[in-house]
């Protein structure tokens, strides 16, 4: 089978031929129909994330991906041959960027027919970090006012959807096209950063959802109110800057959970769009890869069974 691997941190990814992986107990093989890049490819393939999660060479990138079930290994009940999955490996593992992959079972949610692969493909990584971030750390609830930063981007896109749901009012800083992306995901103010300051714009915000880190992260302290929250993606918070200002601030480390995943299946399928930058066969995944690397993706870069 084709798989795009790379060969030591910092090293170009490649397409190469490999055997098909074998399920091991409590796996399954998936014949993957789509997958999709995060920008946590980019950070591992260049060696940022090895204190957390170390690789093993060569390694086959990606973690989102959808597809059908080819083979179950042993002590795998409740699935078979022919079922439609989509599923988050975890980092360590990744393989997702192949025609095949092993994933454990316990990782597997079925896929509804109303859902195309392509876009449950974009849905694992982006979609589980927002909510966990928004819902499971930060608490965000009706009512409560919201910042989220790259509102176009794979997270933010969801973030800006799921927040609305749940009756939150919401802020997104972007730029380009981008705005227009954020406004009509539903955003009720879309910040250009390019040519505004948004702690001119925004203030007494509940929470806020930085995806940037750096400069962004420590201006965006500026906009909470007292017992704000601000949970980052991006980089860890420092803790006395937050303890400075009156309010709590946590890094959202994004950990596979399929009851999670299959929350935000159910959300999808009740209407929240999945932002799609682009599809493109496998083929041509050393081009998709260096696209994600370029920060200018507007939501997901998907990748087809096309080898």
């Amino acid at each position: 089978m084709k798989a795009f691997r790379i060969h030591g941190y910092a090293a170009d990814p490649v397409i190469d031929t490999v055997d098909v992986p074998r399920p091991g107990a409590g796996d399954v093989l998936v014949r993957v129909v789509a997958a999709s890049l995060n920008p946590l490819d980019v950070k591992l393939q260049r060696g940022y994330m090895e204190a957390f999660f170390p690789l093993t060479f060569p390694y086959t990138l990606g973690s989102d991906l959808s597809g059908t079930i080819e083979a179950v290994g042993d002590g795998v009940s409740g699935w078979s041959a022919g079922d439609r999955v989509v599923a988050r490996t975890a980092p360590t593992s990744g393989g997702a960027l192949a025609e095949f992959a092993v994933v454990p079972a316990d990782q597997l949610v079925r896929l509804r027919d109303t859902i195309s692969f392509e876009r449950a493909a974009g849905i694992p990584t982006a979609a589980g970090t927002a909510w966990q971030a928004l819902f499971e750390v930060a608490g965000l609830g009706a009512g409560r006012t919201v910042l989220i930063h790259a509102g176009a981007g794979g997270v933010g896109s969801f973030a800006i959807q799921f927040a609305r749901q749940a009756g939150a009012r919401v802020a997104a800083t972007a730029s380009g096209d981008g705005i227009a992306i954020a406004e009509r995901l539903g955003a009720d103010l879309v910040i250009d950063y390019r040519n505004q300051d948004f702690t001119k714009r925004v203030s007494d915000v509940d929470v806020v959802l930085d995806t940037i880190g750096g400069d962004t992260q420590a201006r965006s302290y500026e906009v909470l109110r007292a017992d704000g929250f601000l949970a980052s993606i991006a980089a860890p918070p420092d803790g006395a800057f937050a303890k400075a200002h009156g309010v709590e601030a946590a890094f959202v480390f994004h950990s596979s959970d399929a009851v999670r995943l299959a929350a935000v299946m159910d959300k999808v399928a009740a209407g929240v769009e999945v932002l799609v930058d682009r599809t493109v066969p496998g083929r041509d995944a050393v081009a998709a890869f260096h696209h994600q690397a370029s920060g200018r993706a507007r939501g997901k870069i998907v990748l087809t069974n096309g080898w």
